[in-house]
């Protein structure tokens, strides 16, 4: 597990288990814990009131609060980063579940579909809500480009690239350009760069043209004034899935604060850029309310894994649910997860699992 490596309070045995048990407790049924649930609960041959004192001293450095009073305590976002840090215990997902993911992310399917498929999935097996980020077009080997004049300086391409997406995207030209100069255009890309990923193509291009005979000048720049719009980076974009489901959650019932999240959501560039910082982190990434530094996000956690395929790093899917959720069962669907979608997409990541810091 990518872990946050914040502070951890030297705690001894006893009260490591019952900050254990106070949090599983109270993922289980999102009631404050006390001390008497926890002497029956805890395993541990102590009397309530030494529970107490403990619990005071939990409270004291910050990883638990008493709201409103209460004779009970809830964990904090500072007990809850502990717990998933060295507390939980995490078991790979079964076997049955790994082979539903790995059935309804099939090799072979189109981009959008298996990003769909994939959030869906992860709403469907969590109960809450699924994100995937759209990989970078120009990640992807193009397989074919043709041209089509639309009128005097705009013209239509269309690109087909190796994982079966078709893309048209309308450019303007500085030029006129004849039907007969566009169809050589599209032949020598086709001839020259199939296969190749779209962000080397400019590069070779231009370095082809400093090398060029004269006889081949007009058309290699013909070729750069075309490609070099044509295949500019794409506007990257996410897909959620399971938004509604946290209208049922207790901690977010506040109509204002389901507001700022959903917002956020339609929104998505806020959670795009915080998928992006996950991009390149090995195995799973928690972050836990006021640590996504997103204030529409403070009140939920944000589990991560990156997916690729044959070393290359495609983009990152995960979970976003209540700060109370169940750690132990959402991180090995989310690292599942991304191992099937980047096999579906032809490879896995290098190094994927749980890591430390």
């Amino acid at each position: 597990m990518n872990r946050h490596c914040s502070p951890d309070p030297s705690l001894d045995p006893r009260a490591r288990q019952l900050l254990r048990t106070l949090i599983g407790r109270y993922i289980h049924s999102g009631e404050p814990v006390g001390s008497q649930t926890l002497a029956r609960h805890a395993g541990l041959d102590v009397s309530p009131a030494t529970i107490r004192s403990i619990l005071a001293d939990l409270e004291e450095v910050g990883l638990l609060s008493a709201p409103h009073a209460s004779a009970g305590r809830i964990p904090t976002a500072q007990g809850y980063r502990l717990f998933v840090d060295s507390l939980l215990q995490v078991r790979p997902l079964p076997d049955g579940e790994i082979a539903r993911l790995r059935g309804e992310l099939p090799a072979g399917g189109g981009t959008q579909a298996l990003l769909g498929s994939a959030s869906e999935l992860l709403s469907a097996m969590t109960h809450f809500v699924g994100v995937v980020s759209v990989p970078r077009r120009e990640q992807f080997a193009f397989r074919r480009i043709e041209f089509v004049p639309l009128d005097t300086q705009r013209v239509l391409a269309i690109l087909v690239f190796a994982d079966n997406e078709v893309q048209n995207r309308i450019i303007q030209t500085r030029r006129p350009f004849e039907p007969g100069e566009l169809e050589r255009v599209g032949n020598y890309l086709n001839a020259h760069f199939a296969g190749r990923a779209v962000a080397d193509i400019r590069a070779t291009l231009l370095a082809e043209l400093r090398n060029a005979q004269a006889e081949m000048q007009v058309l290699l720049s013909q070729s750069i004034e075309l490609a070099e719009q044509v295949l500019l980076p794409g506007h990257d974009d996410m897909v959620l899935a399971g938004q509604t489901r946290l209208m049922g959650v207790q901690e977010l019932a506040d109509v204002d604060r389901l507001r700022e999240l959903f917002e956020a959501f339609a929104r998505k560039r806020e959670i795009l850029q915080l998928l992006e910082r996950t991009v390149q982190a090995p195995g799973v990434r928690i972050f836990i309310g006021e640590e996504t530094g997103l204030a529409p996000l403070e009140g939920v956690s944000l589990v991560t894994a990156s997916y690729g395929a044959a070393g290359r790093v495609l983009g990152v899917l995960g979970v976003i649910g209540p700060t109370r959720m169940a750690y132990d069962r959402v991180i090995p669907v989310v690292q599942a997860a991304a191992d099937a979608l980047g096999d579906a997409f032809g490879g896995p990541v290098a190094d994927p699992g749980l890591h430390d810091c």
